[in-house]
């Protein structure tokens, strides 16, 4: 080796263990962060740690990686790190040190969002609920109480990440910590005191020394040298509180949460990418998606009101761990064209060009005649061709074309030439010849631990978020059988009435609105009649100005008879129960699989409310995780081997309208603008991770709280996915080749797929070069077509991954003058 090959090897050397091992700087400027004195265009994405298990994590982070992400960002969840005051958790799911240390292997670095208010649909938004029994209390705001603790938290955190040497200035990964959480969207209901907060806030995070900086997200009003961010749909139109400060991203939401009772939301990949290209386009360096991986709910984890168990989020890499195409890969091209703009975005000077109305490029130049550009349309319903530079470039409505050349196209965000996801092959265990067992639930007062009130109490501050669930049993006296109406109003989230033993009536919320009434026509029996509500509660509330106060449960019990005679029970004696006799059992514990607790039959009584089943069954073949289809079930909670996968709620069906699978991505997305599922439940799937099954016999409990046919549950996993690509003759080239100064056009685009780890492309389900008719699939032949299937056979069966060429001097030239295309679908299989 030379000695400009030994120097070479020097200095990337240096550059490698500078970014991965050793220590370095971390500073800001108006354009950028700044590491170890170089501006950085930086890719981030959300990945939440508890929501997948300790041994996913390399694999997610990985794809992350290879989607062209530098920098992983996680919040850091107060409730489950000191579930009691002054005792901390760090482990299993919750080990966010070795989390930290996982994303630090993977070669890339974290920005760490202590809070810590975290929101994050988390329930009561990462808080520990004991924080609300401190005598003299109030959250986010100037208070003693409360400050002492959020810093006590806060350094806690900080000097556990010294302690393990994380910080970017130790050698570590950490580059970014962030303070409090979207406070600016609520400072208003707080007044003065909110203000006063913020700049306490920011002056306890300086205090404590991490050496990089610090941000403040959706906060207007952060004191420098705090830097506030944004989040959002689009953040192009964001602008820093000052000129110092770079142009941060902290939230661009890739899809939106899952409730229970609402249609599954989506966000199209092309104005997903449209909204980034603009960011950048405008002078944004950091941009972080939100989620890049959602995960998974597990246990009692999901916020509230009414948060399902599925933290899916239409993110690139989907709730199981798999990539999500064509997001993923439009998303990774997209990432390759603006790191191919970096020096110009970061270091070059900026210069504005109307093209028409709604039309416009953005150029970066480090010379007069070197520059990369941006070329937008920012209108929603009009194609347009525009000239930049004395050339003319085709622009879609709704799209940014990059140019880093400010000569050739080689991606535009809304032409997605990334392969595309068809559907998966599953296989699918059925429970319907497992043995069941089964234990029903005492209604009402079951233990010596009951207490009473001459009120309604409020359900959160009674049960502390022990359990879901809280008894409200009293008495009511009829001189005579007669008839009435009952009036129960509810703070929420549901609740189960039973008369005289029996159930009467449910009654539910939902997430913009939890409170509800019941009112039914009941018969009182004549003598004393037992009304027995069990109210549940279904995450606890996470967002909003004071948040931490909103209750749950109960709040008037009105009995009105024929003769509108009225009788508010809101003051009667009433008996409480915190939790259900299953739970105080332990019955979804691996400990009582065998215990005399459990009723065993011919034939497993269905559609019963509070009630507990029990079964085993044997875990599929495979590395893969499984899902739970609880479809046949009504509403409850699920265990495997005794881990929570989550609540459940099968029965509450989204609206029947307002759905399509085919959402127009052009125009202003917002969260209801894309959904799909109307007139379903928001899920019927539920996660069960792969560690959490072994060979042999695995436990499955239910608490069925309305009732469900456990017969028909059933265990599913992926055995295969098939994929499709579809490129045509004039696309742009991949973005990897691209070369400066050299002609695009003169390059091939083309088809190019990739089959998750530990697949390989086992068939070709179609294959057509011409004008193919469809999309993927449900492909057809055109009226032009030329019989590939051999050609694509040879270059991609047994392969992980295949690249084949769009060109008619590859595949010959039978119809000249037709824009031709080459579309193929195949099946990847282990």
């Amino acid at each position: 080796m030379g000695k400009y090959g030994i120097l070479g090897l020097i200095l990337f050397i240096i550059v490698l263990y500078g970014e991965l091992g050793f220590s370095v700087t971390v500073t800001y400027d108006s354009k950028a962060l700044v590491i170890d004195g170089r501006r950085r265009i930086l890719q981030s994405g959300s990945v939440h740690y508890p929501r997948a298990t300790p041994e996913t994590w390399p694999e997610i982070i990985e794809k992350a990686k290879e989607g062209g992400l530098d920098v992983i960002e996680t919040y850091v969840f107060w409730n489950y790190h000191e579930p009691v005051k002054g005792q901390y958790y760090f482990e299993g799911r919750f080990d966010l040190v070795r989390f930290v240390k996982t994303v630090h292997d993977a070669g890339l670095f974290v920005h760490l969002r202590i809070g810590p208010y975290a929101c994050a649909e988390w329930n009561y938004g990462g808080f520990p609920l004991w924080l609300h029994f401190i005598p003299g209390i109030q959250f986010r705001t100037i208070n003693g109480p409360f400050q002492a603790e959020m810093e006590r938290f806060l350094a806690k955190i900080v000097n556990v990440m010294k302690e393990e040497n994380l910080f970017a200035s130790q050698g570590g990964p950490i580059i970014l910590a962030q303070v409090e959480n979207e406070y600016g969207n609520v400072e208003w209901a707080y007044g003065v005191g909110g203000e006063l907060y913020v700049k306490w806030a920011a002056e306890t995070a300086l205090s404590l020394n991490t050496s990089v900086p610090w941000v403040m997200c959706s906060q207007s009003d952060a004191p420098d040298p705090i830097i506030n961010t944004c989040n959002g749909f689009y953040c192009d139109t964001f602008t820093s509180n000052s000129p110092s400060k770079p142009k941060i991203w902290t939230e661009d939401y890739t899809g939106w949460f899952l409730s229970f009772g609402y249609p599954v939301p989506y966000r199209p990949v092309e104005d997903l990418a449209f909204a980034v290209a603009r960011f950048f386009e405008k002078g944004g360096t950091f941009h972080n998606y939100y989620m890049y991986f959602g995960g998974t709910n597990f246990g009692r984890t999901a916020g509230g009101p009414l948060v399902a168990t599925s933290y899916d989020y239409d993110a690139p890499i989907n709730e199981y761990g798999f990539i999500r195409q064509p997001k993923f890969g439009h998303l990774r091209d997209l990432h390759m064209a603006i790191k191919l703009c970096e020096e110009y975005l970061v270091n070059g000077d900026h210069a504005h060009q109307s093209l028409g109305i709604k039309l416009e490029a953005d150029v970066y130049y480090k010379t007069d005649d070197d520059c990369a550009a941006f070329l937008a349309n920012y209108g929603s319903s009009v194609d347009a061709n525009v000239t930049f530079n004395g050339k003319l470039y085709f622009l879609p409505a709704w799209s940014v074309s990059i140019l880093p050349d400010c000569k050739n196209v080689i991606f535009n965000t809304a032409k997605v030439v990334a392969q595309k996801s068809i559907s998966d092959a599953t296989s699918e265990l059925s429970l319907s010849a497992s043995h069941w067992s089964w234990y029903m639930e005492k209604v009402g007062v079951w233990s010596n631990d009951s207490f009473t009130a001459t009120s309604l109490l409020e359900q959160i501050s009674t049960t502390k978020d022990t359990s879901d669930f809280l008894w409200y049993s009293t008495s009511i006296e009829s001189d005579e059988k007669k008839d009435a109406f009952l009036l129960i109003q509810s703070l929420g989230h549901g609740a189960l009435v039973f008369l005289n033993r029996k159930v009467l009536a449910f009654g539910y919320g939902y997430h913009d609105d939890a409170s509800f009434n019941i009112s039914e026509k009941i018969s009182l029996e004549q003598g004393n009649n037992t009304l027995d509500i069990i109210s549940m509660l279904i995450g606890v509330q996470n967002y909003g100005p004071w948040f931490d106060v909103m209750g749950a449960g109960l709040y008037s019990v009105i009995l009105t008879d024929l003769k509108n005679t009225k009788e508010d029970y809101s003051s009667n004696k009433w008996t409480y129960q915190v939790g259900t006799e299953g739970e105080s059992l332990g019955l979804d514990n691996t400990d009582h699989a065998n215990s005399s607790l459990w009723t065993r039959g011919a034939s497993v009584p269905t559609n019963q409310s509070l009630i507990w089943y029990k079964s085993t069954f044997m875990a599929p073949e495979g590395k893969g995780p499984l899902s739970l289809n609880l479809a046949s079930m009504g509403k409850g909670q699920a265990w495997v081997n005794g881990q929570s996968i989550g609540r459940y709620w099968s029965t509450y069906l989204s609206p029947s309208t307002g759905c399509t699978d085919h959402c127009d991505y052009r125009g202003t997305y917002e969260a209801q603008k894309c959904q799909k599922k109307c007139g379903q439940p928001a899920q019927v799937l539920y996660h069960v991770p792969r560690t959490w099954v072994h060979a042999g016999e695995n436990l499955l409990v239910l608490h069925e709280e309305l009732g469900g046919d456990p017969s028909k549950i059933s265990v599913l996993t992926r055995t295969g996915q098939e994929v499709c690509g579809h490129v045509f003759e004039d696309d742009s080239i991949p973005v990897d080749l691209w070369k400066s100064n050299v002609d695009s056009t003169s390059r091939t685009p083309e088809v190019r797929l990739t089959c998750d780890p530990g697949w390989k492309i086992t068939s070709i389900r179609f294959a057509s070069f011409g004008n193919p008719k469809g999309d993927c699939g449900s492909f057809t032949q055109g009226s032009c077509h030329t019989d590939v299937l051999s050609i694509v056979q040879q270059a991609c069966i047994g392969k992980k991954t295949c690249l084949i060429p769009v060109a008619t001097a590859k595949f010959g030239n039978l119809c000249p003058g037709v824009t031709k295309s080459l579309a193929i679908e195949a099946l990847c299989t282990s």
